[in-house]
């Protein structure tokens, strides 16, 4: 059960591309969550594929307070000339050691320290560091300084993120959200005190295939050709997101609530 003296945190499923950016900017104009600490998955926020500098000041004024990322984060070449001074911009922490950017940082927020932690899967993905002792290590690092701890985990197949999931929660995670495959899963909960979440889906077009053109996505398995992936070009857009509430003190999730709602709009600011 929430009380008032709770942290709000309201986590977006990864933005894919102008859509994804759009639909975000109009939920926070449109809902008051002044009072939440704002999180979006962004690796996919500029055509799809990567983050420009121009679109990382775009969300900041969005009022997006922690920019997560994954697989994708390097697809943009101007990322290598602001990633280190980039504050809200987190990349996998398990890159090697020596890689631009940082994979964790804690955020000041009304009073309160938040620990986030960016993560990146192995099974099915590019291969990079383990992140079974490299999380451990990072959460009792931020233990030291916040109760709270909140871990973007972009990965692939869903027994990983579910084993690594509770794996995370014995060890005083507050919050866990899976990202990257863009489908929104049904299993919010909240396992040994942390707000827990497999996939937490994708904001962008509605009408293609997980953000992107149904014709090209088709076209690649009809034919198996590699062929230029585009967002998808649409009216209706979608917002997945993920809102849980942490006891401050504790570090514990006390509520958590999943969301998803699409809306039409009426004159297209989609594409690109």
């Amino acid at each position: 059960m929430s009380d008032d003296k709770t942290i709000k945190v309201l986590f977006f499923g990864d933005l894919v591309g102008r859509p994804g950016r759009y639909a975000v900017r109009n939920f926070l104009l449109e809902n008051d969550y002044t009072n939440h600490f704002v999180i979006a998955n962004v690796e996919n926020a500029s055509h799809g594929f990567g983050l420009t500098e121009k679109n990382y000041n775009e969300l900041s004024e969005y009022g997006i307070d922690c920019m997560t990322s994954g697989n994708h984060i390097w697809d943009k070449r101007d990322i290598f000339n602001y990633i280190d001074k980039a504050d809200k911009l987190l990349r996998p922490i398990n890159y090697p050691e020596k890689t631009l950017g940082k994979g964790s940082s804690i955020f000041n927020f009304n009073g309160y320290k938040i620990g986030v932690i960016n993560i990146l899967g192995r099974v099915f993905m590019n291969l990079v560091d383990s992140q079974w002792e490299m999380v451990k290590a990072e959460i009792e690092r931020i233990k030291k300084i916040t109760p709270i701890v909140i871990i973007d985990f972009h990965a692939e197949a869903t027994a990983e993120k579910i084993c690594f999931a509770k794996y995370c929660s014995e060890l005083g995670c507050s919050a866990f959200f899976g990202t990257h495959t863009h489908v929104q899963t049904a299993d919010e909960s909240i396992i040994n005190n942390m707000g827990y979440i497999t996939d937490a889906g994708f904001c962008g077009g509605k009408d293609g295939v997980i953000g992107m053109d149904y014709t090209t996505s088709l076209n690649r398995f009809l034919t198996s050709i590699p062929e230029r992936y585009e967002i998808a070009d649409s009216n209706s857009q979608q917002i997945n997101a993920v809102e849980v509430e942490i006891n401050p003190n504790t570090g514990y999730a006390v509520a958590i609530k999943r969301i998803f709602c699409s809306r039409n709009e009426v004159e297209k600011e989609n594409s690109q």
